[in-house]
């Protein structure tokens, strides 16, 4: 049995931009500028590392926590009630299209913003299985969230596709041992990926993943 598992923000949420936004109002709060580059680091990581990279590793866990909740409070804040029109295109549709199949959900980001999406969008019932960063002791580019999710869906890792958006997400779905979509939100170039495209309305995704099911 084929089984799919998605990244959460980028490739089922397009919330980049929200995210940098409310990086940068969160920063501000310490008189930090954030800056292009800063941006640019921070895809695909879990919450605490990108505060020791803004903050300074010398922050202690619980600090790096409490920071990385409250600027995930002011990002479902500033989201609001637009979760539904901040998803990928066709996202919904292909989700539909392929509930007969295992589905599961493994993202660095924290648990309330996977909450967020589920419950704003409607899109629990979906997955059979929820995995986020702080249920596994090393976060994506490590395999752990994918080999976790693939355990609790029942689905061995080679029999597993990871729909990602980010270097390190793809990281992650290749040392699982996983075949790897890129979703082009977050960036074009996503070395390790079989195939990538820009969205879930792609005709080039449904001709590949049609002839995987087939040969399965």
């Amino acid at each position: 049995m084929t089984a799919l598992i998605f990244d959460m923000d980028g490739v089922l949420i397009d919330s980049n931009d929200m995210h940098r936004k409310s990086w940068t109002e969160f920063n501000r709060r310490y008189d930090l500028d954030t800056t292009e580059e800063m941006h640019r680091r921070m895809y695909g990581k879990r919450n605490d590392e990108i505060v020791r990279d803004f903050f300074g590793a010398g922050l202690s866990d619980e600090e790096a926590v409490a920071r990385g909740r409250a600027k995930e409070a002011l990002y479902r804040e500033m989201v609001g009630s637009g979760v539904e029109t901040m998803l990928v295109p066709g996202v919904r549709e292909f989700l539909e299209r392929y509930r007969a199949l295992p589905m599961a959900m493994g993202s660095n980001a924290e648990p309330e913003n996977i909450e967020f999406l589920l419950e704003g969008a409607e899109l629990r019932d979906y997955f059979g299985a929820v995995v986020d960063g702080l249920q596994v002791a090393n976060a994506k580019p490590h395999p752990d969230i994918y080999l976790r999710a693939a355990g609790l869906l029942g689905v061995a890792p080679e029999d597993c596709i990871v729909f990602e958006d980010s270097h390190s997400g793809v990281a992650a779905g290749v040392a699982a041992g996983m075949r790897v979509i890129g979703i082009r939100t977050t960036f074009v170039n996503l070395p390790g990926t079989i195939l990538t495209v820009d969205n879930f309305l792609s005709r080039d995704l449904e001709v590949w993943l049609q002839a995987q099911l087939r040969a399965a």
